[in-house]
Formats: structure tokens, C-alpha cells, sequence
């Protein structure tokens, strides 16, 4: 048998809050079992849990691993502007006049994901 991947695991500098972030942006919810202050914290949604450890040092380079997020029920635009809200920050604008492209945007500790366009963007541009 092979092994499954049980959690994508993030390194931070604050845990809940960073999973509070991440929560929200993919309208799920922190772990009863998890706090401020802990040192871990947990967010498990339909596509992928989200493990995010504290740890001493900052972050310091690029991701060498980063999530792209496809938004269900919004366009990528709708999606990059509530993420924006919630305390993302932009850090790269690959979106085309023709409606193809991402946005590449930090979360609240600077970790970079992307966002893609929806099916259905994707579906009519086909």
C-alpha cells in the first residue's frame, strides 16, 4: 500500500490566527480542539487539510510548495477581491485582458498561492 498525504504542513509565526485566515478563505473552520496561543492549529476543508506549525524563525525566502485555489461559486476576480478582504495581499497580477491567467497574493504571514479562474470561467473560454 502507499501513503496518503494527511495534511499539507505550513511553518508560521502565529497558528491560529494564520488558520483563522485560511478558515475563512476556504470557508471551513479551525479544529475545536485548537486555540490562541497553540502551537499548532488544524482546518480541514473538502479539497485538502491545512496543519500550520509554529515555529521560532520568520519566513525568508519563496515557497518552494504554494496552493492554488479555484474559486466554486465566484469568478477568480470575486474571489481575489473577498481574499484581498480577509488580509491577503497581491504580489502578482497574471491575469490577460482575455480573461485567461492567476493572481499570485500573500497570505497574512506572506506565504504566496494563487488563484485560478472557476470551472466555469474555464468552461467558457474553452
Amino acid at each position: 500500500m502507499s501513503s496518503l498525504v494527511r495534511h499539507v504542513t505550513i511553518d508560521c509565526a502565529d497558528a491560529y490566527a494564520l488558520a483563522t485566515f485560511w478558515a475563512q478563505a476556504l470557508d471551513a473552520k479551525v479544529s475545536d480542539d485548537d486555540q490562541p496561543g497553540d502551537e499548532e492549529a488544524l482546518v480541514e476543508s473538502a479539497g485538502a487539510a491545512l496543519l500550520f506549525i509554529q515555529v521560532p524563525e520568520p519566513k525568508a525566502v519563496k515557497n518552494r510548495v504554494h496552493l492554488d485555489l479555484q474559486p466554486q461559486d465566484r469568478t477568480r476576480d470575486e474571489e481575489v477581491e473577498r481574499l484581498l478582504g480577509l488580509g491577503a495581499t497581491l504580489l502578482d497580477d497574471r491575469r490577460n485582458p482575455d480573461g485567461t491567467g492567476w493572481a499570485t497574493l500573500g497570505d497574512p504571514e506572506g506565504n504566496e498561492f494563487c488563484v485560478e479562474r472557476s470551472a466555469a470561467e474555464r468552461a467558457a473560454t474553452a
